[in-house]
């Protein structure tokens, strides 16, 4: 019986033997090769691209751009955003961003304390660069590596030479202020404010409301009631437009104003094409998202050490009706 059982264990020895030679022989002989490591240097250079406007033409044209750049240059980009401003939840994908070790961050700057401590504290504790585009925020605040897009203050200085312009140099402007006092919007009020300050005879009356659309209503009223000689409207924040307009037509028609917005926000270019605003600031989303790429991918590899801290910025223009027909 013992002998047989040990003929038995010698027999199933020989069999897996001959196997494992078997399969072996056929791995070397075979064209197998070990897996590309094109995986592992996608995830390398990994990128995401944050916004607060998720599904508007602008940041749509802000990510084709990223995501047409990071293809070329061999980038994995992703496009994170939250839809209709929700600042909680756009800072919660910051943070996800930051904690799932992403190479980089193109982010839509935020002028709040919780921004800046994500991107001073946190990214740079990972040593992952920020990158703002589109709307900037204070560099000693925030720590990013650089901005593209925009030169806001010259933008607002673009807007009040297109009214001086239009309507002499006599007049009463109004300035519709977002009361977050967000830093890109800052800086366009500065260059606004910085031109027409040089003519005495325009006065200027700044108006503060809130975002909600019952706010820009209440305030549109309340600022043409005590002011009923106004000649001209410029909404610093381009998403007040719509509503200001409508509030304007619910009391007279808009003709008699000269009325200015951005391009950050649908609604202004088809009020511009409609003919019931007289002009607008165009920027350049996509070069915004080419270039911001562009430099993340400098960074990474070294080739660009530091980044200009002052940004990099893209092309504006004032457009008229007659410009987008």
């Amino acid at each position: 019986m013992r002998k047989v059982s040990v003929l038995v264990i010698a027999i199933i020895c020989v069999t897996i033997f001959y196997f494992t030679i078997v399969s072996a022989v056929k791995v070397f002989r075979s064209n197998w090769q070990l897996p590309e490591s094109t995986d592992q240097a996608e995830i390398k250079n990994r990128i995401i691209l944050i916004t607060q406007g998720l599904d508007t033409p602008f940041w749509d044209k802000v990510s084709e751009g990223a995501l047409n750049q990071a293809k070329e240059e061999g980038a994995r980009l992703e496009v994170w955003g939250s839809i209709g401003n929700n600042q909680e939840d756009f800072l919660k994908k910051i943070d996800i961003a930051i904690y799932s070790k992403v190479d980089g961050i193109i982010v839509q700057g935020l002028d709040t304390d919780e921004f800046k401590e994500l991107t001073k504290v946190k990214a740079a504790a990972y040593g992952i660069p920020v990158i703002t585009v589109a709307n900037d925020v204070p560099m000693a605040e925030s720590l990013r590596r650089t901005y593209v897009g925009s030169n806001q203050y010259r933008s607002g200085k673009i807007i009040a030479k297109q009214l001086i312009d239009d309507m002499g140099q006599v007049g009463k402007v109004v300035l519709l202020i977002d009361n977050r006092n967000e830093y890109y919007q800052t800086q366009r009020l500065e260059g606004i404010t910085d031109l027409l300050s040089r003519y005495p005879n325009i006065e200027l009356i700044e108006a503060v409301t809130g975002d909600r659309r019952e706010e820009v209503i209440e305030t549109t009223k309340n600022v043409m009631n005590q002011h009923p000689n106004i000649d001209a409207l410029i909404t610093v924040n381009a998403k007040f437009t719509g509503d200001m307009v409508e509030e304007i037509e619910r009391r007279s028609k808009v003709e008699p104003y000269y009325i200015y917005s951005f391009d950050d926000d649908p609604v202004p270019l088809s009020l511009l094409r409609e003919g019931k605003i007289d002009g607008m600031i165009e920027q350049s989303p996509e070069m915004m998202g080419e270039l911001s790429v562009t430099l993340v991918m400098k960074w990474l590899s070294g080739e660009m050490l530091p980044l200009d801290l002052k940004g990099y910025l893209t092309d504006i223009r004032m457009v008229k009706q007659e410009d987008v027909q």
